[in-house]
């Protein structure tokens, strides 16, 4: 095992306001990727780091069939390429799979190198894709104890999680203070259609208490708060439609709410949408497949909604027949 570094000399994380998601670049199946689609998806990333929007988030299970891995490659290519404003703050986070043949500390530690070979550079932030607390609390310990190395090593400059509740974040928070390894990020699904682990389990207090950052990915609810789509109007095909079909009906007091306060605020619903997730103390991590969604997602910055309009918001959720489907790993 390498030797430990002084990690009080480590560079630091830094996180921005906003982020970016990107589960669609190399994904066939749900997001329709063809590689035709990369100068695009550069222009994306270049536009994004110019606009202050530094941290990607991506994943080394990312990518349909042959192209798993395509996301992570992408990233590295475009930050190799990328000169610009905000090049220095470029953060990339990969979450890495408990696949059930990762069993060691060093399963953990190879996957990580195998990703910062596809990004062409270190790993800013190493998250452990999913807890394996519902199905094999076991397995678990090893591949915290391989995050850990990680940091103790100087490979990374922070480790996070996803989607973990409060009661198995505090058993992982106990487990790394031992070490003296801190949990910088907890990722969840968290927009206005889905609440449930940030509401319910209250997992916010938690992450203040603990010094942790909350980020929100599926902000925009698989496009679903961004108003592109509605009853009347087209939907996408496969899987994605047929969600959005059954979504639909239940969620139009969200969307009512979302419109009037975009309308009065001369923004986009989706923009009211991110900011709400800014507003709540999250960073919401949005996809973007063009620069016009990109473009989109800036929008988010540089205003904040007042108290009466997220409590309006807040009560529209309420009064919603339908919820997102949350994921089945999410830990309480």
């Amino acid at each position: 095992m390498t030797a430990a570094t002084d990690v009080s000399t480590q560079p630091r994380l830094v996180l921005p306001t906003i982020g970016c998601g990107t589960w669609a670049w190399g994904n066939r199946l749900l997001w329709g990727y063809d590689p035709s689609m990369d100068p695009e998806l550069q222009a994306v990333f270049n536009r994004c780091v110019s606009g202050g929007v530094t941290l990607f988030d991506t994943g080394d299970s990312y990518g349909t069939g042959r192209l798993n891995g395509r996301s992570e490659s992408l990233l590295g290519q475009f930050a190799a390429d990328y000169t610009g404003p905000n090049q220095e703050q470029i953060c990339l986070a990969t979450k890495l799979a408990a696949y059930p043949w990762r069993l060691t500390r060093g399963a953990m530690r190879r996957a990580c190198g195998a990703s910062a070979e596809r990004l062409q550079r270190p790993v800013d932030l190493a998250q452990l894709h999913w807890s394996t607390g519902n199905y094999a609390p076991w397995q678990e310990g090893a591949l915290l104890d391989g995050l850990a190395d990680l940091y103790e090593q100087g490979q990374v400059k922070g480790i996070g999680l996803s989607n973990f509740g409060p009661k198995r974040l505090r058993w992982v928070h106990q487990r790394l203070a031992q070490r003296g390894v801190p949990i910088a990020t907890l990722q969840v699904q968290y927009s206005l259609l889905s609440t449930y682990p940030v509401t319910e389990l209250d997992v916010t207090a938690v992450c203040a208490e603990l010094g942790i950052r909350l980020i929100a990915y599926s902000p925009l609810c698989l496009g679903l708060l961004t108003g592109k789509y509605g009853l009347d109007k087209p939907l996408p095909g496969g899987l994605r439609g047929w969600l959005f079909r059954r979504m639909l009906p239940g969620i139009q007091p969200v969307l009512d709410t979302l419109g009037a306060i975009a309308q009065s605020r001369d923004k986009t619903l989706a923009q009211v949408s991110l900011n709400w997730c800014i507003c709540k103390g999250t960073i919401p991590i949005p996809g973007a497949k063009s620069v016009t969604q990109a473009e989109d997602n800036l929008g988010a910055l540089g205003w904040q909604l007042d108290s009466g309009e997220v409590e309006e918001l807040d009560q529209a959720a309420g009064r919603c027949d339908r919820t997102m489907v949350q994921n089945i790993f999410q830990t309480r």
